[in-house]
């Protein structure tokens, strides 16, 4: 069967009663994206290294506190990581910052670019400055995509948790890809001029650019040259809907939070969703403004994804995981994805740890 993702290689970081993580790694460059920042300590630095943006739904403990871990593993590499939140995110970004001593900051340090997401889309970034010891510059506002690169491009919405909560949707970029019947009705054959296109495509070079195309006339085949090649590009290519992720967590079952979701999510490839509590367990689920089972079940039903990873399940639940998935009743064409209970190691006890030889 088929990889669902060309480009993206989602890593689930948690088990099922772990604090979320989700990473997205981009296969063609081998850099990653990272969905909240619980507890994340078992995590190597290989990992912290690779990460270029980390989208928190919202500042609970659970998704927020491992931003300790990344600036301790980032702050003193020359780059600059994107860090997206809810509107009021930038001075809890600040606060992490102002708890530490910077004084022996350096000149090659890295940044952080913190972006808040209004309710309205808007996003304000501020930048703290590494070399110098994190200070603040704002760095005015925009609209548009929330964050972008030829390989992949992450949207987002806002939902309720009694507090501002983010849901994100990760797409996949554009891929070369040409429709064989489509090239066949223009009369195109395959040849090397395709490889320039695939070139120019990847190099974001085709618009205005001639190109030569092979064609089959009366006369036998021929070279041709058409002015533009993203024109071109356009008369063959193979149309297909991006193959996207999308991470919700930690949102009341309500109208509004669904039409929310339904706006961004609806047919995702894969989502990776929260579902904290049993059907028996509804009432406590609405009043904490989590999802249970029965919740769950009428949300993947509008949302109809290609796969589900349940997460997030409240470790009230001491009987384990089977009971969750129990309750859990897909629609058709949607696949429920399991994971362990937990992959974080366990705490070590007193009497676990070597002494050392007292003399």
């Amino acid at each position: 069967m088929p990889k669902p993702f060309r480009y993206l290689e989602p890593t689930f970081f948690a088990g099922l009663f772990d604090d979320p993580l989700l990473l997205v790694r981009v296969r063609p460059t081998g850099r990653a994206i990272l969905f909240d920042c619980g507890k994340m300590h078992h995590l190597a630095k290989r990992v912290y290294t690779s990460i270029d943006a980390i989208f928190i739904s919202h500042a609970h403990m659970d998704h927020f506190m491992g931003m300790d871990s990344v600036i301790r593993h980032s702050h003193a590499s020359p780059r600059t990581i994107d860090v997206f939140g809810p509107s009021g995110f930038s001075s809890r970004m600040a606060s992490k910052f102002a708890c530490y001593d910077w004084n022996l900051a350096d000149t090659f340090w890295g940044n952080f670019r913190v972006n808040e997401v209004e309710v309205n889309g808007r996003v304000r970034s501020t930048l703290y400055r590494g070399a110098e010891a994190f200070a603040a510059s704002r760095e005015g506002e925009r609209n548009g995509i929330l964050y972008e690169n030829r390989h992949l491009k992450v949207s987002a919405t806002q939902c309720e948790h009694r507090i501002p909560v983010m849901a994100y949707r990760v797409d996949e970029g554009a891929a070369f890809v040409v429709d064989e019947a489509r090239l066949a009705a223009e009369g195109m054959e395959r040849g090397n001029w395709l490889k320039e296109m695939a070139r120019l495509f990847r190099d974001g070079a085709m618009e205005g650019q001639r190109i030569s195309y092979l064609h089959r006339g009366d006369g036998g085949i021929e070279e041709r040259w058409a002015p533009d090649a993203a024109s071109l590009y356009q008369r063959i290519r193979k149309i297909e809907d991006p193959a996207g992720i999308g991470y919700c967590t930690d949102i009341g079952y309500s109208k509004d939070n669904v039409e929310q979701l339904a706006g961004l999510l609806e047919g995702v490839t894969l989502l990776v969703c929260e579902c904290a509590f049993l059907a028996s367990q509804q009432q406590k689920a609405q009043l904490s403004r989590h999802l249970c089972t029965t919740e769950f079940n009428m949300l993947l039903d509008r949302l109809r994804p290609r796969y589900v990873l349940p997460m997030h399940f409240s470790k009230t639940n001491q009987r384990g995981s089977e009971p969750l998935y129990q309750e859990i009743e897909p629609p058709p064409g949607t696949t429920v994805l399991k994971i362990p209970d937990r992959l974080t190691p366990r705490p070590i006890m007193e009497s676990e740890v070597p002494r050392p030889v007292l003399l």
